[in-house]
Order: C-alpha cells, then sequence, then structure tokens
C-alpha cells in the first residue's frame, strides 16, 4: 500500500476542509499565493538536495510511494505535505487573529469591508463608551 502517498493527499483534503471550516479563506489572497511560491522555491532546492537519487540523505521505499519524481528527484507527495504543513499554519494563525480581534487590511478587503467602513464602526463604538481619563491629583481612574 502506498502510506506515503495516502496520508499526503489526506493532509491536503484535511487542510482544505480546516480553511473552509474556520471561514478564513486564505486562498482567496494574492498574499498567501506568493508565500506559498517563495516556500516551493526553497522546498525544491533542499528537498533536492535532500532526495537526490545521486547522493541520496533521505531514502523512501519504493512500495510507500507513487515513484514520481519531479523535478531532481523530488517525490510528489514531499510537494503536498509542504503545502499542507504551510497552509494549515497560515490559516490557524489567521484563524486565532480573527479571535482575538485583531484585522488588517488585506482582511478586511477579503471580507467585503473597505478600511472607510471600518473606520466608520470604530468612531461609532468608541462614541458609545465613556471617556476614562486617570485623575493624577487623585491617583485613580475617574
Amino acid at each position: 500500500m502506498r502510506e506515503y502517498t495516502v496520508l499526503a493527499v489526506l493532509s491536503v483534503v484535511v487542510t482544505l476542509l480546516l480553511d473552509r471550516r474556520l471561514g478564513v479563506h486564505v486562498f482567496r489572497r494574492a498574499q498567501y499565493w506568493i508565500a506559498l511560491a517563495i516556500v516551493f522555491a526553497f522546498q525544491v532546492l533542499v528537498d533536492g538536495w535532500l532526495t537526490k537519487l545521486s547522493a541520496p540523505i533521505v531514502i523512501y521505499s519504493p512500495e510507500h510511494f507513487l515513484g514520481v519524481r519531479f523535478p531532481w528527484d523530488i517525490p510528489v507527495e514531499d510537494y503536498l505535505f509542504g503545502f499542507s504543513m504551510v497552509t494549515s499554519t497560515i490559516v490557524l494563525w489567521e484563524w486565532g487573529k480573527r479571535t482575538r480581534g485583531e484585522t488588517t487590511p488585506v482582511d478586511r478587503q477579503v471580507d467585503g469591508q473597505s478600511d472607510r467602513q471600518v473606520d466608520r464602526q470604530s468612531d461609532r463604538q468608541s462614541d458609545r463608551q465613556p471617556d476614562r481619563h486617570f485623575d493624577t491629583e487623585r491617583g485613580s481612574s475617574a
């Protein structure tokens, strides 16, 4: 059985479901695709050196993967695992930011809000909250 192949494909499916379930939608962002291209460029260099058939450092058992290698003798399953590791990390990071209420201009654009809309919302919220200041004479907040 091709365990490495099955686990690689399963990792991609879980990652796609995680992004969808958490509602992060990293695949809609140009920043994500740029980051992924950079990661894959370095993955090709490092993984190619580790798995080259002329002098391998990492050896794969032929019965556990498809046997398809591209480029420089890199098993295609390595790209799937690389995709899953990087993407799931970014998805969980972005989800964590959202659960803490942190947003960036890119988040607001993806969510369909402009910076002006967000600024107006925050202005309205700050109008409702009482001003708290520190009374320097009494040493307490008023």
